[in-house]
């Protein structure tokens, strides 16, 4: 149900039949809706396709989209969010119809007229990723109190975190805690620059990304023959040692030397030898 507004000939809100009438940056706005039964041509099958792409992106940052792209629109009928697609719609799209893919190093957070990060890049440590940019030594004063807006996406599980006043642009890095979950599965980074009073914001620049890192297990071959091997080794230090080999001189030394115990001496037969035969005599 749609509210006139100012009377008959003013304005409206709401719906009344297949007009909807809303209100857009201080002006009123009369569109109409509808539902179309006529086939896609290849040319709407490609846009429709782009259209799906580009918003299952943007659409879950939304505030980050704002920041970045509300002073583009100020003093035209244009909406922030509209513009941030149509933008990213003809240029950060790769690959024919139906392969198309974003190309994340051409995705456009932010645009403006502020100075842009110079070189950034981006590593893990820990739970936290630290983005890093060059400083340059003529920065002017001006600008070193600049505010860094960082965004993370995740998308193979379609996450993001971001930060809309970060670090300062003299300070040169700016971290920022993720869930540890995340640590090892891979992530693309951006980086814009907003000046203290927000009146100024910088075109967003990539910042790179970390690869998913897989967890190496060592075989389970490799486990056994080690866990052998260690046994082994405890085996070997826990036997006594053993004399080496003795030839038998030594082994009969050895015995006519050893002191003999009368007391449990056996009774042993005296030797009596016997007669020679009287042919051996002979």
């Amino acid at each position: 149900m749609g509210t006139f507004q100012n009377g008959l000939f003013g304005g409206f809100k709401g719906r009344i039949g297949n007009l909807v009438g809303y209100e857009l940056n201080g002006k009123n706005v009369i569109r109409t809706i509808g539902h179309s039964n006529k086939p896609l041509s290849p040319a709407r099958k490609i846009n429709c396709d782009r259209m799906t792409i580009v918003n299952h992106f943007l659409r879950p940052i939304k505030t980050f989209i704002k920041s970045g792209f509300r002073l583009k629109v100020v003093g035209t009928d244009r909406n922030f969010y509209n513009e941030a697609v149509s933008y990213n719609k003809k240029h950060a799209v790769s690959g024919e119809f139906p392969n198309a893919q974003l190309d994340y190093p051409k995705v456009m957070l932010s645009m403006g007229t502020l100075l842009k990060a110079e070189k950034p890049q981006i590593q893990l440590i820990g739970t936290e990723i630290e983005f890093s940019w060059e400083v340059p030594a003529d920065l002017p004063w001006r600008n070193r109190t600049d505010r860094a807006m960082v965004l993370l996406y995740w998308p193979d599980q379609h996450q993001h975190t971001h930060c809309l006043s970060g670090s300062h642009r003299m300070d040169g890095k700016h971290r920022i805690q993720i869930a540890p979950d995340l640590a090892n599965q891979r992530v693309e980074a951006y980086i814009s620059f907003i000046s203290d009073d927000a009146t100024e914001i910088s075109d967003s620049v990539y910042a790179g990304s970390i690869a998913k890192q897989e967890q190496k297990s060592v075989p389970a071959l490799e486990i056994a023959d080690s866990s052998t091997k260690r046994v082994k080794t405890i085996k070997k230090h826990l036997l006594p040692k053993v004399n080496p080999v003795i030839n038998t001189k030594t082994v009969a030394k050895l015995k006519l030397n050893t002191p003999i115990n009368t007391k449990n001496k056996p009774d042993i037969p005296p030797f009596k030898p016997k007669k020679a035969s009287p042919e051996y005599l002979e």
